[in-house]
């Protein structure tokens, strides 16, 4: 194994030997330096893994040095000492990208505990996040085996979330891959629960239920609203709760969270059912008998989300609520750009809600360009992409904006996704829907055993073009895919995301109340 080779610069370097000594003694292979201009020097030509830098030195001070040593080797992680406690050396130190700073004087525990935070850091978080995982991993099975009401599989998706992100840290592969076999298996059981009760949820009476699309608003959103006061509800289409967990991280300096709850979206999964279902608050079927010119059918061509405005609208009359409010939706950074620009008169409504198309956008690119689907070629890539996206988006703008004017945000989405790995054989004809993950016709031919099938669509709330029309869905990782080259089309979206069908990742999603940091 490789030794960890450090330099330490002071000028007073002979006063701290027994420190130097003791660190050898540890396993570490120390270089000692006086001054900052050999400093840069010895860095230009030497692979060191730590720098301990003096601040207060002859010549070139530690702060100088430092800027020295980041345009030569940024990599290298540097840590500042000193002498002197005042709030600008510190604010400069830290504004320069130093690892950490010590006060004088140092302990030779303390600077073994720097050294081994900063060098083994990765090595003793593979450690530990390994133990941790070992120690939950009961847990979870037996919660995966237990769960019987929405609460446990709310509970069960957060603790696979939480362990998805933390075994990222980690530099074993096989924890990793023993977490997507709890993942697979929870659901599994994860659709058996769904198929035995969702259409249960959909009786008026049921009581004992968890939060549908077309309930959002009415039990999490409306509540929330304060007289004279603006509330920003966000939407991020296609936005699963362990991409909006990788965002709040990103948040955590503007806003913090109020509540973090968990609904399940309705079938099918997909925009046009459970988007249109959220601003309308009601079922498709209703929307389609009661407002057929803002319903447009799966086989017709024009946009299938284009009429959410008049949907709300629609829901605010009928419960008799009498908001100021707007709606905006934004596809293109110039779009949330002109939104951020509107942000004083928006604060005189009682809700502005704001639709963000980005995410799901990104999920269609990732099947469609080779490049994206290189760049997101599995979950972690995926939620690093959505981070990315989101710290350099109108729209952290726009929330580091609202901060500063004490805006309540709430947070949310219409349907997750999924990487689908398996395909399922299906037969139907010209007017059966092209998604993936579900299809609605008159004429399906396919193994009931491998979907959720819905022989009358009105049960489940969902509106039919023909008499005879059906939904099928497809279950966990499977992806539906016509008999005709089949073997082409299941290799072009092998792996592929995404959604309509049945997977916690698809229909549990965020609600979350966020409240700015004072």
């Amino acid at each position: 194994m490789r030794k960890i080779r450090i330099l330490w610069t002071d000028d007073e370097i002979e006063v701290l030997k027994p420190h130097v000594l003791f660190l050898r003694e540890k396993g570490y292979e120390i270089d000692t330096c006086t001054n900052g201009i050999d400093t840069v020097d010895l860095v230009k030509h030497n692979p060191y893994d730590l720098i301990f830098l003096d601040e207060s030195m002859p010549g070139l001070s530690g702060l100088e040095t430092l800027r020295l040593i980041k345009e030569v080797r940024n990599e290298i992680p540097v840590v500042m000492i000193t002498k002197n406690e005042e709030e600008g050396i510190m604010e400069a130190a830290i504004g320069s990208e130093m690892a950490d700073y010590l006060i004088k004087p140092v302990k030779p525990n303390q600077i073994l505990l720097v050294i081994k935070r900063i060098t083994e850091q990765r090595r003793l978080v593979t450690e530990k996040t390994t133990t941790n995982y070992r120690q939950e991993f009961g847990s979870i099975g037996n919660l995966i085996s237990s769960a019987r009401h929405h609460t446990d599989w709310t509970e069960l998706y957060r603790k696979i979330s939480f362990w998805e992100s933390e075994l990222e840290k980690s530099t074993d592969p096989g924890m990793s891959e023993i977490l997507r076999m709890q993942e697979n298996d929870a659901n599994n059981a994860f659709v058996k629960y769904m198929i035995c009760n969702y259409l249960s949820w959909l009786d008026p009476d049921v009581q004992d239920k968890p939060v549908l699309s077309p309930s959002l608003f009415s039990k999490k959103v409306f509540p929330l609203t304060q007289q004279g006061k603006p509330l920003f509800f966000i939407l991020i289409d296609n936005l699963r709760f362990d991409q909006w967990r990788t965002i709040a991280m990103e948040l955590a300096g503007i806003y913090r969270v109020i509540e973090e709850d968990i609904y399940f979206s309705i079938l099918p999964t997909a925009t046009q059912y459970s988007r249109n279902a959220i601003f309308s608050g009601l079922m498709p079927s209703a929307i389609a008998a009661i407002l057929p010119e803002l319903w447009v059918e799966d086989d017709e061509e024009e946009g299938k989300n284009n009429n959410e405005e008049e949907l709300f609208k629609y829901q605010l009359a009928r419960k008799g609520l009498k908001y100021k409010w707007s709606y905006h939706k934004i596809i293109t950074n110039q779009e949330g750009r002109k939104i951020n620009e509107k942000i004083r008169q928006m604060l005189d409504n009682d809700i502005n809600i704001l639709v963000y198309n980005f995410v799901d956008m990104l999920s269609h690119a990732r099947t469609e360009i080779g490049l994206i689907r290189d760049l997101a070629n599995d979950e972690k890539a995926y939620r690093s992409l959505t981070r990315s996206w989101f710290v350099h988006s109108p729209l952290y703008e726009l929330l580091t904006a609202l901060s500063a004017h004490q805006v309540r945000v709430v947070f949310s989405t219409d349907h997750g996704t999924i990487r689908v790995q398996n395909p399922v054989k299906v037969i139907g004809d010209r007017r059966t829907s092209s998604n993936l993950r579900y299809k609605m016709g008159r004429n399906l031919d396919y193994n009931p055993r491998q979907v959720f099938e819905l022989k009358y669509p009105e049960k489940a709330g969902l509106p039919k073009t023909n008499i005879t029309s059906k939904y099928i869905f497809a279950l966990n990782k499977d992806y539906l895919v016509y008999q005709n080259n089949f073997n082409y089309y299941a290799g072009y979206y092998k792996d592929t995301f995404q959604h309509g069908g049945i997977s916690m990742q698809e229909i549990l999603l965020p609600i979350v109340c966020l409240e700015p940091v004072s």
